[in-house]
């Protein structure tokens, strides 16, 4: 399933913000990601977004606030989703959205509209099948010396390797030791 990638709001981002921004697409966009940047305030990038959901069924997540159903207003006004503006005081979106609902297209395809996200975890993934869901480690799984190697402290790892040549960015390298710490491989034990 391709994942795509959009920055909302660029309107409102500071030249510190788009350095990040560029800096992030580069990383993701090496590794076969689609990155789009969009602006619902001034219509920047919205129809490349929209012409990507044409015949396709599309499942929008993200966090609170970030423009979900904003955006399918802003293209299909039709289905008139309910909105709220990000909370003046914290800075963060309000829950509109409650459950998953999915929409027909006009046009063809169809839109999952989703609850904001709060948290993200990974179910029933052991720890050494995790580097196969980045796809710049997957591609050097087999160049390691040992095939159950997780990256960490084997030697002959080769995407420590890479890492420490720079081909595997080192905030996608932090991300994976970040996810693999937090894998329990007895949770799912019986």
């Amino acid at each position: 399933m391709p994942a795509i990638i959009v920055f909302n709001k660029s309107d409102l981002y500071k030249q510190k913000d788009l350095e990040k921004l560029e800096h992030l697409r580069s990383i993701y966009e090496k590794n076969s990601y689609t990155v789009l940047i969009m602006s619902l305030e001034d219509l920047t990038g919205v129809e490349d977004v929209r012409s990507l959901l044409k015949n396709k069924t599309t499942l929008l997540s993200g966090h609170s606030g970030v423009g979900k159903s904003t955006f399918i207003n802003l293209v299909f006004p039709e289905l008139s989703l309910k909105t709220q503006d990000v909370s003046g005081w914290s800075g963060k979106g309000l829950h509109t959205t409650t459950f998953a609902e999915m929409f027909d297209l006009p046009g063809g395809g169809k839109i999952i509209d989703t609850p904001g996200l709060r948290e993200f975890a990974l179910l029933d993934i052991e720890k050494n099948e995790l580097s196969h869901y980045f796809p710049e480690m997957k591609a050097l799984i087999t160049n390691c010396r040992f095939n159950n190697c997780i990256h960490i402290d084997e030697p002959g790892c080769a995407v420590k390797k890479s890492v420490a040549e720079g081909k595997i960015a080192e905030d996608r390298y932090i991300s994976y030791l970040n996810i693999l710490g937090s894998i329990d491989e007895n949770k799912w034990a019986t």
